[in-house]
């Protein structure tokens, strides 16, 4: 039964999909658009790259680990537009919608991920829209990670057109407490779904713990004098 509920509910989103992007007209804007989306990451992925390589040669070591890009899919941008009513037109999508274009950075150490922020944030030609630092304060269930919402201008053939990008910084630990509940979030009819929250909650406290503690541990072996 299930099986047959999700068959159809992806016919239904298909159909969505189509009626959103009728008619070749809109299916070129559609295409133009998030390939302006693509261009904006990849500068943004740029100035990280640029930044990480800076940096490492100062501090002897990379600020961040890893870095993933990802360009949502029509059937995600569909499906947010319906959760928050915003109108199916491709200006309001591009008008209302902040994370099409989205890039995760990868930390060892939380105070990588402010000086990484800071460096990327005075960049004169970007521009801050929203923060959310979910570190500070995490969310209720304990995800930790801080969020920017950053515009940058990309360069075409005819225009010079700013772009918005979401940048998500974690470390290492916080990423790989939100992979797993990520994955456990969309399984359906788990027993004992409150307990499970709770154990989840609970790791996520230990891990900030155990961040503050290897971040301890790196200023000790830093600021330990070579023999």
């Amino acid at each position: 039964m299930e099986k047959n509920d999700a068959n159809i509910q992806e016919m239904r989103n298909k159909e969505q999909i189509e009626i959103f992007l009728s008619g070749k007209d809109s299916i070129d804007r559609f295409r133009r658009i998030i390939m302006q989306y693509e261009c904006a990451m990849l500068e943004i992925k740029t100035k990280l790259d640029v930044l990480n390589t800076e940096l490492s040669l100062q501090k002897s070591r990379n600020p961040f680990e890893t870095i993933k890009c990802r360009i949502k899919s029509p059937e995600s941008i569909l499906e947010k537009m319906k959760r928050n009513h915003i109108p199916m037109t491709i200006e309001a999508m591009e008008k209302n919608m902040n994370d099409i274009a989205g890039i995760r950075v990868i930390c060892s150490f939380p105070d990588d991920i402010y000086m990484l922020a800071d460096c990327l944030l005075a960049q004169d030609d970007i521009t801050l829209i929203a923060r959310k630092d979910y570190i500070k304060k995490p969310k209720p269930n304990g995800y930790r990670s801080l969020h920017l919402i950053v515009e940058v201008p990309i360069f075409l053939t005819d225009e010079k057109k700013p772009m918005r990008v979401e940048v998500q910084f974690r470390t290492i630990a916080m990423d790989f407490w939100a992979s797993l509940e990520h994955k456990m979030k969309y399984k359906k009819h788990i027993e004992k779904a409150e307990s499970i929250s709770n154990e989840l909650y609970y790791c996520a406290e230990l891990i900030a713990q155990l961040d503050g503690r290897m971040q301890q541990i790196r200023e000790k072996i830093e600021g330990a004098p070579e023999i």
